[in-house]
């Protein structure tokens, strides 16, 4: 039979191949019409990708709001100079800064005391005065305005229990509260205002101007002298606002690369949910290729879905970030110390951000829809999941992405690195070892299939699985590996902020323990020494209130006027107290049998080996007159002594007090209860410490390597375990027909346990090995000049932790999870 053609078709248009733009809108509708209908099975991505847009946005917030305002310590000025209250001819200076400069405002501080660690000041400051309206709120009330007129902070409205209205007793003066005031621009400022030139001998004056310094804008030599202006008396010190430090990021741009690693994480575990939306779709898209798709119609079917996501997830997350941050706000103002404005935001790295997320989307929908895509017709309207691609092909890639960032990290300077140029460094060398660790995840999960001979068919059979889908597998890998380096990479940099020997850190006292501080050597507030009488009494006090607390020791806390410092280090030198070792101070730590020649003991590790250190004494805090030193003392280390870096950690001996003719002090007690001090408690110190004109010291919220450490390494087992928990439900629903198959054939709950406890388990070994390696060889590579001190103090449990009980937690989780009776052997549904 023969068929004739009576009318030639039309030739086709240039740009309509495979149906032109109506096809792509119709395969976009269709796309749509999918996604209403499963967007139930897309909430997983839908999740991760709002929380991260909306994470990036308050990120962004906070890191905008949490550095000083210009506005503070200078208000509206551009410079300050600072005259100290003793100059004989203040008052001359002051009108010889005014006739020079213009008009000028002046504000006079004078210490008080208020019983803590906290400095508060009485201050006298106009309201309105030029430069100064920034620096001072009120809150409520009014401002002082006569001699007998005081408004204080909220602070020092608690501390003295005193509202708008009462009388404020201080140092024999009454006066009358008229309002709360507060420094918008440094929420920390305690300070009690009075009217302007009501204090007869302040302590300091800090006159505010309009000045430039001198040299600016003059070429190289234009940051010359910044301390200094043309006319300044004789003591005095100049600063100027807004001087740029140079070299440094914008925090909007670091938390925009963090945010681009948050997208890393997301994108691929989304690229595991489409490649398993793919897959479900797989005999619909078998369907459109055999009515006429062309490929490229079939790939817009996931990439469109990808996009749809990527849209609603940044809309979404725009909008709960933006509504987190607005609730936020007024707390972060606490946080930092100044108030914050809700509406100051970077809202170009906001955008980003959003478009990021819709790329992210797009991104990790492409790969399922190429692999989609070159499914025959057939294999696809049959059902079945194309052949994975071969593993060789990421491995190239993957030593070039590792290769370009350990360059990276090798060239950003380590420690000493100092911002700028290097911190661009650092970011491009984490993202280029990640994302080679990432391409090595598709190589580790094919080795999988080695161990198969070896192991029980239930195990066999879930190592068969991984490699076959090893395109979500891959990807659920890659998310795991990339928790397990996050967390041990803060782990590393935790421990070794906290082994720095000099400049130590953590907690300054246990929760039971509380010093009372006779301040500066014997000196109250006011710079005056404690008399005998005072000295008495103040004991007598904090005796009675310590047998109140049912107190186990107090102990005489000394000073010999001496510290510690290594030479030629500039940053992060000795930090802490040096107590004197008195024989009741040995005793009560049970130390015995030290060095007799021993000039300093310390609990501090490796402290005895620091090169090049330096005993200083004498003349300590004069300015005019340099003190004493003593080159190599000699340092023991001892277990005994506290290690809170307000405690008494490191201590000089007698012996060194003899032999450079030093002298003890009373510095203060420190007083040991058998229970955690409650704040009223602590209030109660307080208040002797305000009578006596003294302070005190109570634990603080810092936290030790150990809370840290242990954080991060449980914040990133609880990460890789949910990822684990929903990409092991990806795997194991895409193998729902032959679990159901093996049910039938009498498998028992135990074999389908098995099966799913070995997907996760060997997941998270996998991720945990990857991993913790990534981290040590990015670690390596960064810190190269300084292993000892960058490896040497990771803590072992936190190692133990990512390689072993992850995989043990996931297996155990799969364990318990899995094994419920399939209720049918149910037909593979139709789209």
């Amino acid at each position: 039979m023969t068929a004739t053609v009576l009318e030639q078709p039309a030739p086709a248009r240039a740009g309509t191949g495979g149906g032109g733009l109506p096809a792509r809108r119709a395969v976009m509708r269709w796309a749509l019409r999918m996604f209403r209908r499963e967007w139930r099975q897309q909430l997983l991505m839908l999740g991760m990708l709002i929380i991260a847009v909306a994470a990036t946005v308050i990120g962004a917030g906070v890191a905008a709001n949490t550095p000083p305002p210009p506005a503070a310590g200078f208000g509206t000025a551009t410079a300050s100079v600072t005259i100290p209250g003793s100059d004989p001819h203040l008052a001359a200076d002051i009108s010889s800064l005014r006739s020079r400069y213009g008009a000028v405002d002046v504000i006079e501080n004078q210490a008080i005391s208020t019983g803590s660690s906290q400095q508060a000041y009485l201050r006298a400051q106009d309201p309105h005065g030029s430069y100064g309206q920034p620096m001072l709120k009120l809150d409520s009330g009014s401002y002082p305005a006569q001699a007998d007129e005081v408004a204080l902070t909220q602070g020092l409205s608690t501390l003295y229990n005193v509202q708008a209205g009462g009388t404020w007793h201080q140092d024999g003066h009454s006066y009358r509260v008229t309002g709360i005031v507060e420094n918008p621009t440094n929420l920390l400022d305690e300070f009690a205002l009075v009217a302007p030139s009501q204090l007869t001998s302040p302590a300091q004056v800090t006159v505010l101007l309009d000045a430039q310094p001198p040299g600016s804008g003059t070429g190289p030599g234009g940051n010359a002298n910044r301390d200094t202006l043309p006319g300044l008396p004789q003591g005095a010190v100049a600063a100027f606002a807004g001087l740029s430090t140079g070299g440094s990021l914008s925090p909007a741009v670091i938390v925009l690369a963090i945010s681009v690693m948050g997208m890393v994480f997301v994108g691929l575990v989304a690229a595991a949910g489409f490649t398993v939306i793919a897959q479900r779709r797989l005999r619909a898209l078998g369907m459109i290729s055999a009515l006429g798709a062309t490929e490229r119609n079939v790939r817009l079917v996931t990439t469109a879905n990808g996009a749809f996501v990527g849209v609603i997830a940044a809309v979404a997350g725009a909008g709960l970030g933006l509504a987190g941050w607005l609730v936020y706000a007024p707390h972060l103002g606490t946080d930092t110390g100044h108030r914050v404005s809700a509406m100051h935001l970077p809202w170009w790295a906001i955008g980003l951000a959003m478009a990021l997320a819709v790329a992210t989307s797009i991104l990790a929908a492409r790969r399922p829809a190429k692999n989609m895509a070159r499914v025959p017709v057939v294999a696809a309207l049959a059902g079945r999941p194309g052949e994975p691609s071969a593993v060789h092909r990421s491995i190239l890639p993957g030593l070039l992405f590792l290769g370009a960032g350990l360059a990276c990290l090798f060239l950003s300077g380590g420690w000493g690195g100092t911002g700028g140029t290097d911190t661009l460094f650092l970011l491009g060398g984490l993202i280029g070892v990640v994302a080679g660790i990432f391409k090595f995840a598709p190589v580790s999960i094919a080795v999988l299939s080695a161990a198969g001979p070896r192991v029980a068919v239930s195990v066999r059979i879930a190592l068969r699985d991984l490699v076959r889908y090893r395109a979500r597998s891959g990807a659920a890998l890659a998310a795991v590996t990339f928790a397990t380096f996050l967390a041990m990479l803060i782990c590393v940099i935790a421990s070794v902020r906290f082994s720095n020997v000099l400049d130590y850190t953590g907690e300054n006292l246990t929760s039971s323990q509380l010093v009372f501080c006779t301040s500066a050597q014997g000196q109250t507030s006011s710079g005056q020494a404690l008399t005998h009488n005072q000295v008495a009494s103040l004991e007598q006090q904090m005796g009675n209130w310590a047998s109140s607390m049912h107190a186990t020791s107090v102990l005489t806390l000394a000073d010999a006027g001496a510290t510690l410092n290594q030479i030629g280090r500039n940053n992060n030198n000795f930090s802490g107290p040096l107590y004197v070792a008195t024989p009741q101070l040995l005793a009560q730590y049970g130390i015995k049998d030290v060095n007799p020649d021993a000039d300093i003991l310390s609990m501090r590790p490796g402290f005895s080996s620091e090169p090049s250190m330096q005993l200083a004494y004498g003349t300590l805090g004069n300015p005019d007159k340099l003190p004493a030193t003593a080159n190599n003392p000699v340092i023991e280390e001892v277990t005994g002594l506290p290690s809170g870096t307000s405690a008494p950690n490191t201590v000089i001996t007698e012996h060194a007090i003899a032999k450079y003719g030093l002298h003890e002090h009373l510095d203060g007690w420190l007083i040991t209860t058998p229970q955690p001090l409650t704040a009223q408690q602590i209030s109660q110190a307080r208040a002797i410490a305000v009578q006596d004109g003294v302070s005190i010291e109570s634990k603080s919220g810092e936290l030790d390597l150990g809370q840290i450490a242990n954080g991060a390494t449980i914040l990133g087992l609880l990460i890789a375990l949910g990822v684990l928990a929903m990409s092991v439900g990806l795997i194991r629903s895409e193998t729902a027909r032959d679990l159901r198959t093996l049910t039938a054939t009498g498998a028992s709950s135990t074999t389908r346990r098995t099966i799913t406890a070995a997907t996760a388990g060997a997941l998270g070994l996998l991720g945990a090995i990857l991993g913790t390696a990534g981290a040590m060889i990015a670690g390596l590579t960064w810190a190269h000049s300084s292993l000892t001190t960058t490896f040497g103090h990771v803590p072992t449990l936190d190692y133990l932790l990512l390689l072993v009980a992850l995989p043990a937690a996931a297996a155990a989780s799969g364990w318990l999870l899995a094994g419920r009776n399939p209720a049918t052997i149910a037909r593979q549904p139709m789209e």
